[in-house]
């Protein structure tokens, strides 16, 4: 093993500073947010909260949380995320593989269309008329079928499959195997790494999207978490507050309620990564590299 030099000792120093101090400017806005969360009025009001909280309150937390409608946005939201990710990450899986076929017929063609649409994209009014024609405004799918396919999402998922071997392919298919016998009981259990990660992207897109439900849901009861939480942030710089007294108002501020917004939205979805993170970067850049 060759010795370190100075020069080596150098840039690993010059590698581990820019990477602690990226670290703390990614954690110190998040750190901020949390501590108005908690903090106590008069301190968030004054501009007194920095990185460390100033006392202790859940209140804020407690308004933002404890309204009629939040556990059945964060249901819909549940709901919303689950579904679409399995139908995103099925979808998108099943097209890629034979796009990652370079014998597929009109190969360019199709891609060509693919990535069209990573450029250019109806607008608003064309698809909300679409949503409208289909008969899916206050759906839930109108909240599921506009990002069942990321094109992004597809090629990395094709990369990874022109990646694999064409040996296990030929052996399957000399066993008789059919293609989707193929996919499904070889492909698919040899991409868990790259899937998983596609999954954490599409997981993460279905549960922080509130354009799409501010377009297609005006049924209270269908709103899911982010459009409420986005309601509640609104509200907040109003006198009154749906379904809360004016009581409850005087207790919190808000700054205070859009920083317990921010906290309440981003929790459930980071306590899903640390499963999915040993293999988020293999993944990527598996599905990055060929051969």
């Amino acid at each position: 093993m060759r010795k370190k030099t100075i020069g080596d000792i150098s840039l690993d120093l010059f590698s581990y500073t820019l990477l602690l101090l990226m670290a703390v400017a990614t954690l110190l806005p998040f750190a901020n947010v949390l501590s108005k969360s908690v903090s106590e009025e008069w301190a968030v009001v004054s501009g007194k909260v920095g990185i460390l909280p100033v006392g202790f309150q859940l209140k804020t937390m407690e308004y933002v949380v404890t309204s009629s409608q939040f556990l059945n946005s964060f249901i819909i939201s549940v709901l919303v995320t689950v579904a679409g990710t399995a139908l995103s990450i099925l979808i998108t899986a099943v097209t890629a593989y034979p796009l990652s076929k370079r014998n597929l017929p009109f190969m360019n063609v199709i891609m060509v269309l693919f990535v069209f649409t990573m450029m250019f994209s109806g607008g608003i009014i064309p698809n909300y008329l679409l949503m409208k024609n289909l008969g899916l405004i206050n759906s839930l799918w109108s909240l599921i079928l506009p990002a069942t396919i990321s094109v992004f999402n597809l090629l990395v998922i094709k990369s990874y499959y022109e990646s694999l071997p064409e040996a296990l392919e030929d052996s399957a298919k000399i066993d008789g195997a059919r293609t989707f016998t193929i996919l499904f009981r070889i492909i698919l259990p040899l991409s868990g790494p790259v899937i998983a990660t596609i999954a954490l992207f599409y997981a993460v897109y279905y549960w922080n999207d509130f354009f799409n439900p501010m377009l297609y849901i005006n049924d209270p009861s269908l709103k899911p978490l982010q459009l409420y939480l986005r309601d509640i942030v609104m509200d907040a710089d109003s006198s009154s507050a749906v379904n809360k007294s004016v009581d409850d108002l005087m207790n919190v501020s808000p700054e205070g309620v859009r920083a317990a917004t921010v906290i309440a939205s981003t929790v459930p979805i980071l306590l899903v990564y640390p499963f999915l993170q040993k293999y988020f970067i293999k993944g990527v850049l598996i599905g990055s590299v060929k051969g």
